[in-house]
């Protein structure tokens, strides 16, 4: 699941209702990957700090970053991404 915020903020997310592990990627507004928590604990509501000036977190099944070589500054992809700062414009 992909969360897109409309500015840039300090973003926590936990895992409150959610019954799988999971890994969270937390995103700047350019694209790049900032943060990677592997593996979150289903149902924990300990917050998941992933730091400032994020527009985007990305939500994957837990291992999954890791099978698909996902790694921090890493440039992600997308149309919500305003296109005049992405590191890796959509067409």
């Amino acid at each position: 699941m992909l969360f897109v915020y409309e500015r840039p903020q300090p973003l926590a997310f936990w895992m409150r209702n959610t019954l799988i592990p999971l890994d969270i990627i937390f995103v700047e507004p350019t694209g790049r990957i900032a943060k990677i928590h592997p593996n979150a604990v289903p149902l924990d509501e300990t917050p998941i700090p992933g730091g400032d000036g994020l527009s985007h977190v990305l939500e994957i099944g837990g291992g999954l970053a890791a099978r698909f070589g996902i790694s921090e500054g890493d440039i992600l992809r997308h149309s919500s991404f305003n296109q005049n700062e992405a590191l890796w414009p959509c067409g």
